[in-house]
């Protein structure tokens, strides 16, 4: 260490050595919840149990913290505020995509006008209406643009302005990392606190009845009736005003201000729709039966005058006088139920329940469907705090309720309460059986708010916040859950419940009618001796000695409902007991009589054994007054006395108790109870032998009692267990480090305290009702590790040694048992071990030697004559060893003994040690830190701190644990979930071990683990996955930099694993220079070495991206994420922030640069995942190459001649070797290159440069293609992408965000600070990857689910956008230096042949991104700064990267912002200037700036020519003002291309008015495109701007033949330059494909020569570009389900293929044949192809449109109304809806009687028309649906004008269209070129009416399979009795007698053939039904049969008889009509006739 170099000592010191310990005790008060804790009555000496429940409950935690954590959060705040408000450090990034929403709206109101654009118009008539460019202003230009500067001074001020304004920390704008891979946070578990479960507040605000005449009081509880359980103590209320309280003035003598309480808080763990609120009334008692007590409430009002007010005052004296007599006696009165359900938002309540149930209605409530409580999902009954906060929106209610129920004498039980609400909450039917009182009262239920001001705990303890100045308090109401709560006990509470229930005194004699019972709380049989710890009610003293029950008038056997609430003492003896007297009270005033009566008494003993009796009894009554003594036995049990009791019915019990304790000093579990008394036994001065339950325990017997106790612990109650866990964990810890010396034999208990621990722990574990954490870690445990756990203290005891004799103090030894039965771990560590045994269950072995066994013997008390022999043995550091004890310690301690029983368990045990490992490697962690605090041996070096023993235990256990982990993962899924945990559990132990030992120690365990695993593993994707998970956490120590010695560079660093770095002489490190310096880009073994930690996860991480087994993409992530979170810690940790460091620390990464070139072909290709959304698959490789995610270089050429999408991916990966291997998901591939982007931010640039001039050109490019995938994958998404986040992962992101934000602030180790630092909502920028992994492990979460807001605010959003803006614009400036780096340092060494190229992509690629404008201002500069340096070469070597270029600079001179323009201009004009000095004709920059302006402004609708314009304007100011050039013809040349850059924007003015009329657009385009028939590279751009409309528009068939078109375009140019055989010879080869094609045959030679320069240069003009081209066609082809046509493309790919032996292709091409050829069978007549529709315009408003007529193609399937629709909307927004209207028949239009102000659109629906002849060669249907020219539509008309009329005057009109191309066209609707229309006679549509039936019948018949419905259907139509106009009608028309006419002999033969041929068609159809029907369709059938009968017989006569002139010798015809119609007639005549003859 001494000899580190300056620089890096420093450094060393700043990021701190290691502190010496990282670890400290921390004692914190526990937080009080009252302003005192709870604590029993002062002065009364405790037994030992109550103590140490009472210290367990008050004692402080002890926490072990880690020093570390803290300082580094504070500089983190002063270093740059919380990383809440970062954001606001950031600047705004302005994106173009972002400005123009607003900009985009001047051209879409306001009518537009239409204009026709006739197909011949030439390009001349566009151009007059060019707009004057001079006229406009030109921007501000560049001023230093024209300058001299040399190159290299231009690159020095690029690089100083791109350095200035950066920001620092990349990672610290990159949305932090998936939090399902951050198992690195431990949570914090919770503090054992209170349960309190959901609160709500019930104030009550008046009780009133109509007639005020005595005192009432209230009682409130909570019932739940599902359960029939009262689950809330008792609330007592007086709400009286004062006059009517002052009746019992006399009764009462004090009145306590607890006792005034009107509002309580009520609780509830469990809420459901079964739980009522019940208000009980009573009064004072009063002579009557509660229906006569209550007649006057029910008949009188208050208000009425005259004699009710007298009766109303009388009453009230009466009143007053029972009040003054019998005040202290109540009597039940009334009582109403409330609903809860309205209050508890449960989402398990499907039924709605009426408003709070008010019963006549008039219920009130301020927000009826108020929802009180956030239900918690009740299947998860972890109770901690977060669950039970009330939802803090519910609003107050406040419930008006006017009925009351009376009570019923003989119901008063809770039975009887139950059995009512069941019916009250089925219906309220409870009314008519029950008399009902009117009243009032009014109530206010809320949600009880976070610190309610001045409230009292159950004990009526203040509860903080409790101000001086309150009138009255609110009260907190117990709860009884109904079901078990698992929460320990955290506050002493001791209370007693008695509810007396029933009393029968039937049988008794007459003077027991009103029975009350007095209970009271005795201590003593003397009256005296009642305490007064019975809590008072309303309206009176605070406690009580004694209460009485309320009376029923008359009962002999009265039921009662009183609830006696007592403070049980602290301390309980056999004296206390119950004490329960029976009196009649005589409610009548008699002379002389007493007011009280005696009946008898009962008592109930306290203590039963010394346990708390509880539970129900009956007890016997006796009459006379008690003997002495009586309460130590039971009244069942009492031995018989002299004089005898007398009992009530002979000693049979007739009262009926129940009793039941909260308390958390009684543990009321038989199992507990036995424990704690035999360890308090042990602890204190007890007399043997000591009486347990019903047994005695000697002194002799005291061991093997205590070991059983302890083996049944875990036997108890689960709920008794958790509720006294830390007290039982403590005494179990103590047991097993306290040797015991019972009986004078020393007692070893550890091993079965040990076992107890490890059932306990299981049990814990399995319980389905106890939450856990992530890591599945059960919460109850995890608590007490942290919070209570301490060592046990050596308890000090002095042994009386017999009389006189002085005290003895007794050492203990370092007792352990034998460690034989730990062989058979396999460690040989263990068999050379000298064992000692304490244990006499252990056979000892021969190896302990005799002076031990002497030692063992000698540490017993000499002197046996001591009274008790039963005691701690006691050894400290400080008393001197007797005698040589061959242990380094003389005393057990307590993390040896752990280590030590870990090791030798077997069996069961065993398993669930490491099974649940977690719990005792904390408790190893946090036992060794007191241990380490306790001795301060800081001083000590670590390495001597623990005993080599203890060692040696560890690094069994971690072996054990390791060989465990390795064994469970081969087994199924749910021992492997165990395996990861036990893995983390292991992995966090590492971790905290190396803040207390030797780190060398601990290194060497690390490697120890990796090996053994992989020893053990054969599933590479398990074992990298494990061993992940482990070294992420091991890395986010928070000293990890200097654990990897990350200032160590040199080569001479020592191996590590390394002892600590103090250790270290390491000889003098030399700086980077005398390094190989490609060497630190390698992982290499030397690496591993120095730096150990990271050396091994970049192990991990090269094995998991270079395997390809199943499921490794998830392992890939997790590697990739592990580094990501590294790379993040260190930019949020402030010691990191200086630059130098940050050099060191990336100096330590270099390595993963490497590894990332590598993974180079696997990374997900953002650049065309916006087509196709490739996921990372394995498999084979087609189908690999078709997810266009992977980069491959099959794709490469395609890729190469696509210029389909704006952005072209131009990447032609030359530089990778093919390989196959499984692509990463875009998620994994963005994180793997933010931290390669790191990397390069952060390292030093010098080194970067001397390492790229060092790079073969193949690495460069490697490096050159990463950075091209870095820009798209960086691209800024804005905020538009954040309402298309899929809502599947916004919810995740919800979730997943909500449940970890409290677990992650509050997690432990140096990351847990860093995530309190990087609060930053996960940007939206990863919506392309959101589809990877959406997985978030619900069952490892036990949060909550909040249910969050479903959108984001604003504010959020604009903050995210912010933030990705940022990242957007640092990222891509990363990339941007890189380039520099890359352009310096390769050109210094003159190797620039194809690199330039790369950079180009590259920047090219960037700049079709959206970027911010202060990237934009850099990228342009250095752009300029290549084109002054390197442009000759640019222009001669680098065509195609110039034509891309020209591209995106012209695109970016459109922008709205006027910085980008600036930047833009400037750059475009001076790629004009070098392109023309370098070669003196700028032709080719010329023609590419063209094409370009054309494909943009076919391609953006966005696009805004304005800005356009200007920018030309200022260009043409820049060649102006250019000194230089004047002389040259530049300027002239500029000028000109100006002006046609101009015309052609014109042409695009045109294109936004059709904006919305698609077919108009297309046709401009189409115009625009021929305009350019003699200029191929912009016929070739527009033809492909329209293929993209029409794939925008889905008309995949006319996008494909565009390209099609443009194909033949590129065969006849290619045709032209060479003559290739396999090239097809230009247009004329496309024929098969359209017949359109020819359009594109090359105009004459002498116009155009392709050698010209600048001609036919574009990409496409090449043979790659024509495959390219019809590859694309055929795909869209395919898509639009033309798959013959995709035969007749690949017929002239495949030549080409195959003279290129591209075998890769032709297979791909052959398989998309094969696909081809098999949809053509699977599918064949299932396709859709497309509907026809004519289109006519009429009207002067369309202009040249007028009386145009179109055949339009709609997508398949489209209804007349539907493009009617869209055509009438269309048009009525450019002309106003009223002066559109559309024609509805399909008859001739006559303009004369049109209305001239109106448009008018005629749509009818068109069939495709073959004639006879082309029938012969459209066989299929595809055939008969591609290449359409003609079609048919018919108008049926009658002379007379009516469209239809009878049969003998129906005639058809059949109109012939002809078109001008054929369909599918490069466009949908084609001109109509020709029209023909001929009439069909009546008799001729007969004819075709016919033909058509018959053939409809024969179809039927002979469909294969047959479908007799279908069939059926047809023959109904066809031989149905009752069809009109059917078939026999028609023959009766036209056939029933020859005609007149000659002219008409031939149509009537036709028509009689027709019949002869349908009757015989009919009569085969019904024979085929006849085989096809069922059983109950045969008289359908014979129906059928009679029908078809009935028509021949009528048909044969007509049939039979022909026209003798018809058969003569043929003679020739004279035909008038010349129809072509006749011809083909006649055709068909002749054979017909020659048939049927």
């Amino acid at each position: 260490m001494t000899r580190l170099n300056n620089l890096d000592s420093e450094l060393v010191r700043e990021l701190g050595d290691f502190p010496e310990d990282d670890l400290d005790i921390v004692f914190t008060p526990k937080e009080c919840r009252t302003l005192q804790p709870s604590l029993p009555e002062d002065g009364v000496e405790l037994d030992s149990h109550v103590r140490d429940c009472v210290q367990t409950y008050i004692r402080e935690w002890l926490i072990v913290n880690r020093k570390n954590q803290g300082n580094s959060d504070t500089c983190s705040l002063k270093n740059k505020g919380s990383r809440k408000d970062f954001h606001k450090t950031l600047q705004k990034q302005t994106f173009e995509s972002e400005t123009l929403d607003s900009s985009d709206a001047n051209f879409q109101a306001g009518p537009r006008h239409v204009y026709a654009l006739p197909e011949e118009a030439s390009r001349t008539t566009l151009a007059s209406s060019d707009f004057d460019l001079r006229s406009l202003q030109p921007d501000p230009r560049l001023e230093n643009l024209l300058r001299h500067v040399s190159a290299e001074e231009f690159e020095r001020q690029n690089e100083e302005a791109r350095r200035t304004n950066r920001h620092a920390e990349l990672l610290a704008l990159y949305p932090s990392v998936d939090e399902e891979d951050a198992v690195e946070i431990r949570p914090v578990p919770d503090r054992p606190k209170e349960h309190l479960g959901n609160r709500i507040l019930v104030k009550l605000q008046t009780l009133k009845f109509d007639i005020e005449i005595e005192p009432l009081f209230a009682c409130i509880a909570l019932y739940d009736i599902k359960e029939r359980k009262k689950i809330s103590e008792n609330f007592h209320c007086d709400l009286n005003p004062d006059s009517l309280r002052g009746f019992l003035r006399s009764h009462t003598p004090s009145i306590d201000l607890s006792t005034q309480a009107r509002s309580a808080v009520f609780s509830v763990t469990y809420p459901s729709s079964d739980i009522y609120l019940v208000i009980k009334i009573e009064k004072v008692l009063q002579q009557g039966e509660i229906g006569d007590c209550a007649e006057p409430y029910m008949v009188l009002k208050e208000s009425e005058a005259g004699k009710t007010k007298e009766k109303i005052e009388k009453l009230k004296v009466q009143a007053e006088s029972f009040c003054q007599r019998l005040g202290k006696y109540r009597m039940p009165f009334a009582w109403i139920p409330i609903s809860l359900t309205n209050f508890f938002n449960l989402s398990t309540l499907e039924r709605e329940i009426p408003e709070a149930e008010g019963l006549n209605g008039k219920g009130s409530t301020s927000d009826k469907r108020a929802t009180l409580l956030q239900a918690r999902r009740l299947s998860e009954r972890s109770l901690s705090s977060e669950d039970s906060y009330p939802i803090s929106n519910f609003k107050t209610i406040s419930l008006t309720l006017s009925t009351f129920f009376k009570q019923e004498g003989d119901r008063l039980s809770d039975e009887d309460l139950f059995k009512f609400l069941a019916d009250f909450k089925r219906s309220s039917s409870l009314q008519r059986r029950i008399k009902t009182l009117p009243g009032t009262l009014k109530l206010e239920i809320s949600p009880a708010p976070e610190n309610l001001g001045y409230c009292l705990t159950p004990e009526l303890l203040p509860v903080k916040p409790f101000p001086e100045n309150r009138n009255r308090p609110h009260k907190e109401i117990l709860e009884f859950p109904i079901r078990e709560v698992y929460v320990p006990h955290t506050i002493y509470r001791n209370l007693l419940y008695v509810y007396p229930q029933r009393l029968n005194f039937a049988n008794r004699p007459a003077s027991a009618r009103n029975i009350t019972i007095k209970i009271q709380f005795m201590c003593g049989e003397d009256p005296s001796c009642a305490m007064p710890v019975i809590f008072g009610k309303s309206s009176g003293p605070e406690f009580v000695q004694e209460i009485h029950t309320a009376i029923t008038y008359h009962n002999k056997s009265p039921d009662f409902y009183e609830e006696v609430k007592i403070k049980l003492p602290a301390k309980l003896t056999e004296k206390h007991h119950l004490l329960f007297t029976f009196y009649h009270i005589s409610c009548q005033p008699k002379q002389g009589a007493s007011v009280e009566t005696l009946l008898g008494y009962s008592w109930l003993p306290i203590l039963l054994n010394d346990r708390l009796q509880t539970g129900h009894y009956c007890l016997p009554v006796a009459l006379d007054k008690l003997p002495f003594h009586y309460s130590i036995h039971s009244p069942e049990k009492v031995p018989s006395q002299t004089p005898p009791i007398k009992w009530v019915e002979g000693h049979k019990g007739v009262f009926n108790v129940e009793v039941q304790a909260v308390s958390s000093v009684h543990t009321q579990d038989s199992h507990l109870e036995k424990f704690f008394t035999l360890c308090h036994s042990l602890e204190s001065q007890v007399t043997f032998p000591i009486r347990l339950m019903d047994q005695k325990i000697t002194e002799a017997t005291l061991e093997h009692e205590l070991k059983l106790s302890i083996i049944c612990l875990n036997s108890s109650r689960l709920e008794p267990l958790v509720l006294f866990l830390h007290l039982v964990l403590d005494k179990l810890f103590q047991l097993a480090v306290q040797p015991m010396v019972i009986a004078g034999q020393t007692a070893n208990f550890s091993q079965f305290a040990f076992e107890s621990v490890v059932a306990i722990v299981n049990s814990l574990h399995n319980s389905k009702d106890l939450s856990k954490d992530q890591h599945g870690r059960n919460c109850l445990l995890a608590s007490y590790v942290y919070y209570v756990f301490r060592l046990p203290d050596p308890q000090r005891e002095v042994v009386k040694a017999g009389a006189g004799s002085s005290a003895v103090l007794t050492e203990s030894r370092y007792y352990t048992f034998g460690r034989t039965s730990a062989v058979s771990v396999g460690s040989k560590l263990l068999q050379s071990r000298v064992i000692s045994c304490s244990n006499p269950d252990i056979t000892v072995t021969q190896t302990a030697t005799d002076e031990e066994v002497k030692n063992i013997m000698s540490s017993k008390p000499m002197d046996h004559s001591s009274s008790r022999m039963s005691f701690y043995v006691e050894g400290t550091n400080d008393t001197p060893s007797v005698c040589a004890s061959p242990r380094p310690s003389n005393k057990k301690h307590f993390h040896e003994e752990l280590a030590l029983q870990m090791v030798v368990s077997t069996g069961m045990v065993r398993e669930s040690v490491f099974k649940y490992a977690w719990f005792f490697f904390e408790l190893l962690i946090k036992s060794m830190a007191q241990y380490v605090h306790n001795i301060e041996k800081q001083d000590n070096p670590r390495r001597s701190r623990f005993s080599d023993r203890f060692k040696d235990d560890i690094t069994t256990i971690v072996s054990v644990v390791t060989s465990e982990i390795a064994a469970l993962l081969v087994k199924p899924q749910k021992e492997s979930e165990q395996a990861e945990k036990i893995n983390i559990s292991l992995a966090f132990f590492l971790y905290d071990l190396l803040s207390l030992m030797d780190r060398g120690f601990v290194f060497n365990l690390i490697k120890h683990y990796c090996n053994q695993l992989s020893n053990k593993l054969n599933s590479l994707s398990t074992l990298i996955s494990m061993r992940l998970e482990f070294l992420r956490i091991l890395c986010s120590h928070e000293h990890y930099l200097n654990l990897n010695l990350f200032f160590m560079t040199s080569t001479s660093a020592p191996a590590s694993p390394s002892p600590s770095l103090s250790s270290q002489n390491s000889s003098s490190c030399s700086s980077f220079q005398d390094q190989k310096i490609a060497g630190m880009f390698d992982l290499s073994a030397e690496y591993r070495q120095q730096h150990f930690l990271t050396g091994l996860l970049f192990t991990e991480l090269a094995a998991a991206l270079d395997a390809d087994s199943e499921g490794i993409s998830k392992v890939q992530r997790k590697a990739v994420s592990a580094i990501l979170s590294l790379l993040s810690s260190h930019d949020l940790d402030p010691r990191c922030s200086k630059k130098e460091v940050k050099i060191k620390i990336a100096a330590l990464y270099l390595p993963l640069v490497g590894i990332i070139l590598d993974s180079l072909p696997q990374l997900h290709d953002f650049t065309i995942s916006d087509a196709r959304s490739g996921k990372g698959r394995t498999g084979n490789p087609e189908e690999e190459q078709e997810s266009a995610g992977a980069i491959n270089q099959n794709v490469a050429l395609a890729i190469a001649g696509n210029q389909f999408s704006l952005r072209s991916s131009g990447i032609s990966l030359v530089s990778l070797p093919y390989r196959q291997s499984a692509t990463l998901g875009p998620d994994t591939t963005r994180n793997l290159l933010i931290c390669f982007l790191w990397i390069m931010k952060n390292a030093d640039q010098n080194l970067i440069q001397k390492w790229i001039a060092d790079l073969p050109s193949m690495q460069l490019n490697r490096i050159l293609d990463l950075l091209f995938i870095c820009v798209s994958c960086f691209e800024y998404k804005g905020k538009q992408s954040s309402d298309k986040v899929s809502t599947q992962a916004l919810q995740k992101s919800r979730d997943v965000k909500a449940r970890l934000e409290e677990a992650l602030l509050r997690g432990e180790g140096a990351r847990g600070e860093m995530m309190k630092r990087c609060r930053i909502p996960a940007g939206n920028d990863r919506s392309a990857g959101l589809n990877e992994n959406l997985r978030w492990r619900k069952e490892q979460t036990h949060w909550r689910q909040t249910n969050e807001r479903q959108d984001k605010t604003k504010a959020e959003l604009d903050q995210e956008a912010l933030i990705s803006g940022n990242l957007a614009t640092e990222a891509n400036l990363v990339i941007l230096d890189m380039q520099e780096n890359i352009i310096q340092a390769s050109f210094a060494a003159e190797c620039r042949d194809n690199l330039l190229g790369g950079v180009l992509k590259v920047l090219v690629n960037s700049l079709g991104c959206d970027q911010s404008t202060t990237y934009l201002t850099h990228c342009f500069a250095t752009l300029r700064a290549l084109i002054a340096k390197f442009g000759d070469f640019l222009f001669e070597e680098e065509v195609e990267q110039c034509a891309d270029l020209c591209q995106r600079v012209l695109h970016h001179c459109s922008s709205s912002i006027d910085i980008t323009r600036t930047q833009a201009c400037a750059t475009l004009y001076l790629l004009m200037r070098y392109s023309f000095s370098s070669t003196s004709n700028f032709a080719r920059v010329k023609m590419q700036v063209t094409m370009s302006l054309a494909s943009l402004v076919g391609k953006s609708p966005e696009f805004n020519e304005e800005f356009l314009r200007r920018s030309l304007r200022t260009i043409l100011a820049y060649a102006e003002e250019d000194v230089d050039m004047q002389a040259t013809p530049f300027p002239i040349q500029v000028e000109e291309l100006l002006c046609n850059l101009n015309s052609i924007l014109s042409d695009t003015v045109k294109m936004r008015e059709f904006q919305e009329d698609p077919e108009m657009l297309m046709d401009l385009m189409y115009r625009i495109a021929k305009g350019y028939q003699t200029s191929p590279d912009l016929r070739l751009t527009w033809l492909q701007n329209m293929a993209e409309k029409h794939t925008k528009k889905k008309c995949y068939t006319e996008a494909a033949m565009c390209l099609v078109h443009a194909a033949a375009l590129v065969a006849e140019y290619l045709s032209m330059l060479e003559d290739r055989n396999y090239l097809p010879v230009g247009s004329v080869s496309f024929q098969n494909i359209s017949s359109n094609v020819l359009e594109e045959s090359a105009v004459s030679n002498d116009v155009l020569s392709p050698d010209e320069d600048g001609i036919c240069s574009g990409r496409y003009f090449s043979e790659s570009g024509l495959v390219g081209l019809l590859e694309q066609a055929a795909e869209l082809f395919s898509t639009g389900g033309l798959y013959e046509t995709v035969n007749e493309v690949y017929k002239i790919v495949i030549p080409i293929l195959e003279a290129h032996r591209d075998f890769r292709k032709l297979t791909l091409t052959h398989s998309k044949l094969q696909k081809a050829f098999d949809s053509i069978i699977n599918k064949g007549q299932k396709r859709m192809f497309g509907t026809y529709f004519r289109v006519g315009f009429y009207g002067s408003k369309f202009g040249d449109l007028d009386e145009q007529e179109f055949v339009y193609k709609e997508p398949a399937i489209t209804k007349l109304p539907e493009i009617s629709h869209r055509l009438e909307g269309f048009y009525g927004q450019c002309f106003g809806e009223d002066a559109v209207e559309v024609i509805k028949d399909s008859a001739p239009v006559d303009k004369r009687k049109l209305d001239p102000n109106k448009a008018y659109i005629q749509i009818t629906f068109v069939e495709p028309y073959f004639d006879e002849y082309e029938m012969k060669d459209r066989v299929t249907y595809f055939e008969k649906n591609f290449n359409l020219c003609r079609f048919m539509y018919t108008t049926p008309f009658t002379m007379d004008g009516r469209p239809r009329g009878e049969l003998s005057e129906q005639y058809k009109r059949n109109t012939i269209l002809t078109t001008m191309h054929a369909f599918p066209y490069i466009k949908t609707r084609i001109n109509v070129i020709q029209k023909e229309e001929f009439i069909l006679t009546p008799i001729e549509v007969a004819i075709e009416d016919m033909r058509k039936k018959t053939q409809e019948l024969s179809a039927a018949t002979n469909q294969e399979p047959p479908d007799a419905k279908m069939l059926q259907m047809v023959l109904q139509g066809s031989v149905g009795a009752t069809v009109n106009q059917g078939p026999l009608e028609v023959a009766q028309v036209f056939l029933a007698e020859i005609p007149a006419d000659p002219k008409l002999y031939r149509h009537h033969n036709k028509l009689r053939l027709c019949f002869k041929e349908f009757i015989m068609r009919c009569g085969e159809a019904v024979e085929k039904n006849k085989r096809l029907i069922t059983a109950d369709q045969r008289e359908y059938q014979l129906e059928l049969r009679k029908n078809y009968g009935k028509l021949k017989e009528n048909l044969r006569p007509m049939i039979e008889r022909k026209i003798p002139e018809l058969y003569k010798p043929v003679v020739k015809v004279h035909s008038t009509r010349e129809s072509f119609r006749n011809h083909s007639f006649r055709k068909y005549d002749a054979q017909t006739s020659s048939q049927s003859t």
